[in-house]
């Protein structure tokens, strides 16, 4: 709640700036960073949009996605110009920590290089040149919302461009359809664990053959690791997780209630 209420306080109350674009408007999901400005701004009825789940490269003329999910629905598209003192990443840290505590579920996170071509993202992507910076300053993080708004995507993406000019740009998708379920990438969970201090699953309750694979995937990505358990299925996360190869030296048992998952990792 701490976090909820410094993220409120930062952003909630920056005032909506003359210099925004004439019709445009923040989302009702995300308050605006402090002192950004809109510089542009797109409401579509209805489009088809991919938005990438890995690196984003192109290969023999052809655009190449690790992975993706396509959906079709009402966009809209918003590219703040943050204040100069202030980095893109400060922007998505702090929209990342007040959607998770919305509930929402993050997809696919990437910072730098590994998001692949910063053209690709300003381009082909989202459309935008001026999205287009040095690839070590870019960031993209992809969420899915929750409940009520179960069918809709999140995108975040921040470029510092060559001339200092710092840049958020965010879509939110209203699907048409219900979405499939997509599940997060092991990359973007040991990222979560790592920097958060902790992996909070709330959704999940016994385990799965797809999410035991997934947890697995994860923790063996990095080999050191030890991490907690916690819930009232942890003793059998645990058990579920020694299965697909998780060394049992590896996983302790925390406390043993509350819904869903949550890992944190032991010094």
């Amino acid at each position: 709640m701490l976090s909820r209420l410094c993220f409120c306080l930062l952003l909630a109350s920056a005032p909506v700036l003359a210099a925004d674009l004439p019709g445009s408007q923040d989302l009702e999901v995300l308050a605006r960073f402090a002192r950004s400005e809109i510089v542009d701004y797109r409401d579509v009825a209805t489009l088809e949009r991919r938005y990438p789940l890995g690196a984003v490269q192109r290969i023999s003329s052809q655009l190449r996605l690790e992975g993706e999910v396509l959906a079709e629905g009402r966009l809209r598209a918003l590219t703040y110009r943050l204040p100069d003192e202030h980095a893109p990443r400060e922007a998505l840290n702090a929209a990342r920590q007040a959607l998770l505590e919305q509930g929402a579920q993050l997809l696919y996170w990437c910072e730098g290089r590994e998001c692949g071509s910063s053209s690709l993202w300003a381009n082909a992507i989202f459309a935008n040149a001026k999205l287009y910076g040095p690839e070590e300053r870019q960031s993209y993080m992809l969420l899915h919302l929750a409940a009520p708004r179960q069918d809709s995507l999140l995108a975040l993406y921040g470029i510092t461009r060559g001339n200092r000019r710092a840049y958020l740009h965010v879509e939110q998708l209203d699907a048409n359809t219900s979405l499939a379920a997509v599940l997060p990438g092991a990359t973007t969970l040991l990222r979560q664990l790592r920097e958060q201090g902790q992996l909070a699953l709330p959704h999940l309750g016994a385990p799965d053959a797809a999410w035991s694979e997934l947890l697995a995937r994860t923790l063996n990505l990095d080999s050191t690791l030890r991490v907690s358990l916690s819930g009232v299925n942890a003793p059998a996360w645990r058990a579920a997780l020694q299965e697909q190869g998780v060394r049992a030296t590896r996983l302790e048992l925390g406390v043993p209630s509350g819904s869903g998952l949550l890992l944190q990792p032991l010094r």
